[in-house]
């Protein structure tokens, strides 16, 4: 496993490990516990992807990188959210390599 794999890997597993042992202290735990639930990471990843297109459109390739970030983490919180696992994911894409 490559160490690209290995961060998405890890992160997804936090990811998991929040919504099924919340705890106070976590973003994750407070982001899907708030009355709006699921619609605050839509939210999340509406504002974050907003960022990004900002950051790319100034050419600031730090904020790039920073959005990026924070986009695919609060997409990968979406996912568990709406019950779609990550590797499903990569599935799908690997079926669309020609």
């Amino acid at each position: 496993m490559t160490l690209p794999e290995r961060v998405l890997e890890d992160l997804w597993n936090v990811v998991n490990d929040r919504f099924e042992h919340p705890k106070d202290s976590s973003y994750i735990s407070c982001l899907v516990s708030t009355e709006k639930g699921s619609d605050k990471t839509l939210e999340k990843i509406g504002e974050e992807a907003t960022e990004f297109i900002i950051a790319a459109k100034n050419g600031d390739r730090e904020r790039i990188i920073s959005e990026a970030a924070d986009l695919q983490f609060h997409f990968l919180i979406a996912l568990r959210a709406y019950g779609v696992t990550f590797q499903e994911v990569i599935d799908e894409l690997s079926s669309r390599r020609r």
